[in-house]
């Protein structure tokens, strides 16, 4: 499965999502992309968005969006908050669908 972790989520995530293809919004050229252009982009190329940008889903109408996206939700987007998501994260990843949010949090 190809994921795209958004550019607020530390990079070193990556090595901890095992056996898929993970890519970071900087790394793919689209540092600074608004939301709605960034879902446009990774829809074309990833099949799950992974952010901490829990307002992501009020501001944007996912279902238009051939994409799945995850909400983590934890006490700041440092890799060690974020870490204890991981193992819920790859769990999800069989269930998630396009065009929605999950929410993954502590």
């Amino acid at each position: 499965m190809k994921l795209l972790l958004d550019e607020c989520i530390d990079r070193r995530l990556a090595r901890e999502l095992t056996d898929h293809e993970v890519k970071t919004v900087p790394q793919m050229g689209w540092a600074g992309v608004k939301n709605g252009q960034l879902l446009t982009l990774a829809a074309a190329a990833f099949d799950v968005f992974i952010t901490v940008d829990r307002n992501l889903s009020f501001q944007q109408n996912l279902p238009q969006f051939d994409i799945a996206v995850i909400v983590l939700q934890a006490p700041s987007n440092r890799l060690a908050d974020l870490k204890p998501l991981v193992p819920s994260v790859l769990a999800s990843l069989a269930t998630v669908v396009k065009g929605q949010a999950m929410v993954i949090g502590t």
